[in-house]
């Protein structure tokens, strides 16, 4: 396989795809960049306008308002990707007599539910059926489990909105969580055509014209959050405001006490134990997982005991919540599985330990895929956990390592070892004080560190590698980047951190070769040391930075990116809240 095949890597956004997005995008830049500010402005006003006057009402001073329901509705899916399917989709219910934007974001997510449910109880069985590619099987298999996670994320951000009496939806926490769900919605459906595209499957357009609906649904709902839902509540149309919390030592907010204690405490009492010479209750870690109870909303400690524990492939499945795992030490216990693309698994079903259930713990464990460079995409972790934390765990394979998929994640005090796009995915994840290790990889082959997958511009997704160090696992004289962009809306960021010599000067590298990616990705450095920081020679690209101000390095903190003074201090785990 040449070189460029090698790189083909799991679910590439092909050069005719990229050559139309950026024609595209090139015709709407001015209108957009011009219009942006002054329509957001109107629309803000008019719905906060119509808003203030619903609660208002019982006032027999309130104004009329002239902003009618059909007019409100144009205003709120102005603001979207889609605005013509906004507005068809959501006022052919009967139910869309409103000039509430809170009414008609929760409307909005009805349609897109009820069009993915469709989606996913029809499409793949069909697909299935028709074809005798074991291949395409597998990865139409792991497409209805993709459409099934994204009907349950959009559920969530329905019963989210069922509030109590007395109790405000537009709370903060509440937005964030929204933004979060639905951008893993939207991470979904577009993983199922990344495991298509991955096989060069003629099923790919099929399936893409059959998600079309579902995928501008989903964007719409999260376009309105983003963009109006999330504006009111920052103008107090009502919001209840949370207590910004403290950091807490090296661990983000929403990692609470007894989670905290949990990290940080080499005495901890677990539920279950697992070794391999029968000193505990079971001899492998599925078995413990099949006696997590589901959808607990208390903490399920599971201690594994030193050992490798060979092609076990552990999968914590979307109903384990709150399933704290450590081992001895990341040296000592280890996950070893094989799976790999090459032997025909599909990539993201490659991962020696996968991860989906809420509020997931790692301690002390190492996770290695021991494929080998030879068998290309050959994930070692995987995690659409969201609030979840990995403490002092090491991550080791070639290319793939560690598939940050979806939803918020934080890694602390861990090591990564890899080739190509060796950290990827579309999660909101920050990267804390970690040792991140390019290999060498194969003898055509050049190093990316990552591949952030953002495909929609309202998600509130990226990588964040923040007081990391870079440095090579042993002898790389192979070319080695920062990370190339997987989509047309990537964000990568690395800040703070020090970085070795071995680094190609020009720091990144396209998707593409020679090709320029487009100007909506957002690459950035900023105050990194060590002598491959110089940005000097870097890359000239219109979507990147070589240098950041305070206040947008921010926003790819603990605390702005993955919303981390919420949920980390109960997890118990070391953090840097800020710069």
């Amino acid at each position: 396989m040449d070189s460029i095949k090698s790189f083909k890597g799991y679910g590439k956004v092909d050069e005719l795809e990229q050559q139309a997005f950026r024609k595209k995008t090139r015709r709407r830049l001015i209108i957009v960049v011009i219009s942006s500010i002054v329509l957001l402005t109107l629309i803000i006003g008019a719905v906060t306008g119509a808003l203030i006057h619903k609660r208002k009402s019982s006032s027999p001073s309130a104004p009329a308002t002239e902003l009618t329901p059909a007019a409100s509705l144009k205003a709120v899916c102005s603001v979207t990707q889609y605005p013509n399917s906004c507005y068809s989709s959501i006022s052919s219910l009967e139910t869309t007599n409103t000039t509430d934007p809170e009414i008609l974001f929760k409307l909005s997510l009805q349609v897109a539910v009820n069009e993915l449910s469709n989606l996913a109880s029809d499409l793949p069985a069909k697909l299935i059926a028709s074809t005798n590619d074991s291949a395409v099987k597998a990865a139409l298999s792991l497409c209805q489990n993709l459409f099934d996670d994204a009907v349950d994320r959009l559920n969530d951000s329905i019963s989210s909105m069922e509030v109590g009496k007395g109790v405000q939806l537009l709370s903060s926490a509440n937005v964030n969580d929204m933004k979060t769900w639905l951008s893993a919605t939207i991470t979904d459906q577009e993983t199922c055509l990344d495991a298509l595209r991955e096989l060069n499957s003629t099923l790919v357009g099929r399936v893409k014209t059959a998600m079309q609906n579902s995928t501008e649904f989903a964007s719409n709902s999260l376009a309105i959050v983003a963009k109006i839902i999330g504006s009111l509540a920052n103008f107090n149309i009502p919001i209840h405001r949370r207590r910004l919390l403290e950091s807490r030592g090296e661990f983000p907010g929403w990692v609470s006490p007894s989670d905290r204690r949990l990290l940080e405490n080499s005495n901890v009492t677990a539920h279950v134990t697992v070794a391999q010479d029968g000193s505990g209750d079971y001899k492998t870690i599925k078995e413990a997982v099949a006696a997590v109870p589901k959808k607990s909303e208390t903490r399920f400690v599971i201690y594994v005991k030193a050992g490798t524990y060979k092609d076990e492939n552990v999968i914590l499945d979307k109903n384990r919540w709150n399933v704290m795992i450590y081992g001895d030490g990341k040296t000592k216990t280890i996950v070893s599985g094989s799976l790999n693309f090459v032997n025909g698994t599909p990539t993201f079903a490659t991962a020696t330990f996968a991860v989906a259930g809420k509020g997931f713990i790692a301690r002390d464990m190492g996770f290695i895929n021991t494929a080998g460079a030879e068998n290309h995409q050959a994930v070692a972790f995987r995690s659409g956990s969201d609030r979840s934390v990995m403490y002092r765990c090491s991550f080791d394979a070639f290319q793939d390592t560690l598939y940050a998929h979806s939803n918020r994640q934080f890694y602390r005090d861990c090591d990564i070892t890899g080739t190509i796009d060796f950290i990827f995915g579309n999660a909101a994840v920050v990267f804390q004080n970690c040792n991140i290790q390019p290999r060498q990889p194969l003898s055509n082959q050049f190093n990316t560190i990552t591949a952030q997958g953002k495909s929609d511009p309202n998600q509130n997704t990226g990588i964040s590698i923040q007081k990391c160090t870079i440095s090579p696992f042993d002898n790389v004289t192979a070319p080695t980047y920062l990370g190339r962009p997987w989509k047309n809306y990537s964000t990568t960021v690395i800040m703070q951190s020090e970085i070795g010599s071995f680094l190609n000067p020009l720091g990144w590298v396209g998707w593409v070769s020679n090709v320029d990616p487009p100007s909506t990705i957002l690459y950035a450095e900023y105050q990194n040391t060590g002598p491959g920081s110089s940005v000097d020679q870097r890359v000239k690209w219109a979507g990147f930075r070589p240098t950041l101000t305070a206040d947008e390095a921010r926003k790819f903190t603990v605390e702005s990116l993955i919303d981390g003074s919420s949920w980390l201090p109960q997890a118990n785990v070391n953090f840097d809240v800020s710069l």
